[in-house]
């Protein structure tokens, strides 16, 4: 025996079983290369992206030996209407065709699956599924009568919620209390049922201590009569308390004995938390012996406070917290005891037909630094916030409407614009005010509640019940809907005004706001009133054309011949 034959073999050893593993970490995670990359929400691609995306998984799944469904092209293009309907006859077709189609607006389900299954299997069989739905969404954006908004698009985020769907026993829906039926998906509710019969939904109302107790009490009537189980919430109220920390605004006010409308505390919450989940196991298990431990889940849009309520809950920052929608990349399991386990998903993006791209954006939907159009998303602010409410709030002075337009019109979002850079000093590298910066401001305040504001719930409005200020704030919002529609539309009963009495109010605006100086204003107002007059010119003589006899119009010319030059003249 050599002397490094032991050394060669022991050598020969360790390769073979290096190759060993390598092989069959391949064979496990084949599928699953994906893991190590930084999950990322996926609400809004092109039309490249999606053709790409389409052709990989038919060829995934031709690779697979599995047949793919009928090729339907995914489209993202908007829905084009080349019928001539008035606004309301279009308006009323849409709702038509919306609630027609309601059902068709899903959440994507989890094919069967059972643990003898492979992952190659598994995952193939999630993503057929997956392209099937995309493909039923796609069929209703080929619909003119449909818009469908933005929505979730990549089958990673929606694997931690089928994950979060199957662990929990009760699933918690986080919403904001400003409009809490923009935030709720009721498919998902639905979801959960197909997965346990006895599985319940709680409808979390977060920020609930923006809304004024009469419209809190509307809202909370409003769930008993849909049997919604639901609480009032306010994860920043919570957080504070925690730390020691006084809140300013309208977190102040009283609490009513009633439980529907109180806002819960941390230690209520957690404990209806649990007895709420315990009886659901109590009633899969047909006893009523305690469950020895439970796990609550919790879902919702981005932006909607799942994190902040995860962190005030466990009592110290377990998740990570910021105002830009998709922070949470993974679903969290946290332990609160040996009886409860808290399960936080990351936000969704759900698809909808309610809302537009702009109103998701003021909404913190979608996020903000995102965006490319400012000035819609920012109409949609000055839509829904009364007039004197953002004077008040900004301390700025906005121009009043003209007297050829409707004096109860909201503001528009360039006037806003313009104000606020005017009174903070924003101001582009152009010299121009700088309109972005201003539309970020705007929108974070919004979404913060800085700018209030909130929605009634449907056939209720605001009577004498409600305090005077949320009074003023929702007939404000009422009438900026209703004008904001006539002005976009352009069914507005007052005539267009001329474009030059729209340039003389903008140079007015800009000398009362300080933007141009009185002085270039007054000069250039000299020069264009100048340009109305044509510079005088002299007269030509043209008495020299005469008219023929026969009168044809065809003028003539005279012609005077010089005598010729016969030589120098003769003297006597």
């Amino acid at each position: 025996m050599g002397k490094n034959d032991g050394k060669t073999g022991l050598g020969r050893a360790l390769v073979k079983h290096h190759n060993q593993m390598i092989i069959q970490s391949k064979e496990k995670g084949r599928f699953y290369r994906q893991q190590n990359k930084v999950l990322e929400s996926i609400t809004d691609v092109n039309d490249v992206d999606a053709v790409i995306g389409q052709a990989e998984e038919e060829e995934r799944l031709l690779l697979a030996g599995e047949r793919p469904a009928p090729n339907r092209p995914i489209s993202l293009d908007g829905p084009s209407s080349s019928s001539a309907m008035t606004p309301e006859e279009r308006r009323a077709q849409q709702k038509e065709a919306e609630s027609l189609h309601a059902n068709s607006l899903r959440v994507p389900r989890r094919p069967a699956w059972n643990p003898e299954m492979s992952v190659e299997v598994l995952d193939t069989n999630e993503r057929q599924a997956f392209l099937i739905w995309r493909r039923s969404l796609a069929s209703l954006e080929e619909n003119e009568n449909l818009v469908l908004t933005p929505f979730e698009k990549n089958l990673d985020i929606w694997r931690q919620l089928w994950r979060v769907l199957e662990r929990n026993d009760l699933l918690v829906m986080v919403v904001d209390a400003r409009d809490p039926l923009f935030y709720r998906c009721p498919d998902l509710e639905e979801y959960a049922r197909e997965i346990d019969e006895h599985k319940s939904t709680l409808l979390l109302v977060n920020k609930a201590d923006l809304l004024p107790f009469s419209v809190r009490k509307k809202w909370a009537e409003y769930f008993r009569q849909h049997d919604i189980l639901f609480l009032f919430w306010s994860a920043k109220a919570a957080t504070a308390l925690l730390e020691g920390k006084k809140l300013t605004g309208p977190t102040g006010q009283e609490q009513p004995d009633d439980a529907d409308t109180k806002i819960y505390g941390r230690e209520e919450l957690l404990s209806r938390l649990q007895s709420e989940a315990e009886a659901i196991v109590s009633r899969r298990n047909r006893n009523n012996s305690p469950a020895k431990t439970v796990t609550v889940g919790f879902v919702g849009y981005p932006n909607v406070g799942k994190s902040s309520t995860i962190n005030a809950l466990v009592g110290q920052k377990r998740t990570g917290v910021t105002s830009t929608p998709g922070k949470t990349k993974h679903f969290q399991t946290l332990i609160m005891s040996e009886e409860l386990t808290l399960c936080d998903c990351p936000g969704l993006v759900f698809p909808s037909f309610s809302s537009s791209k702009y109103e998701m954006i003021s909404s913190g939907v979608l996020p903000i630094d995102r965006m490319t159009e400012h000035r819609e998303a920012v109409q949609v602010v000055a839509n829904r916030v009364p007039r004197h409410v953002i004077e008040d709030v900004y301390r700025i002075t906005l121009p009043k409407p003209k007297s050829y337009e409707s004096q109860s019109r909201p503001p528009l979002a360039s006037e806003l614009l313009r104000a606020y850079c005017a009174s903070r000093g924003y101001v582009a590298s152009s010299g121009l005010p700088d309109e972005t910066k201003a539309a970020r401001q705007i929108l974070k305040d919004y979404i913060d509640g800085k700018l209030p504001h909130f929605e009634m719930p449907p056939g209720m409005s605001t009577d004498e019940d409600v305090d005077s200020d949320a009074d003023a704030d929702d007939s404000g919002s009422e009438l900026a809907e209703s004008d904001s529609s006539d002005i976009e539309e352009g069914v507005g009963k007052h005539p267009a005004p001329a474009m030059e009495h729209v340039l003389d109010d903008l140079n007015s605006f800009d000398v009362e706001n300080g933007i141009a100086s009185r002085k270039g204003a007054e000069k250039k107002k000299l020069k264009e009133s100048f340009k109305q007059h044509k510079k005088p010119q002299r007269k030509k003589d043209r008495s020299w054309r005469t008219k023929t006899d026969d009168v044809d119009g065809m003028p003539v010319v005279r012609v005077y011949q010089k005598p010729l030059n016969t030589g120098p003249a003769k003297t006597a």
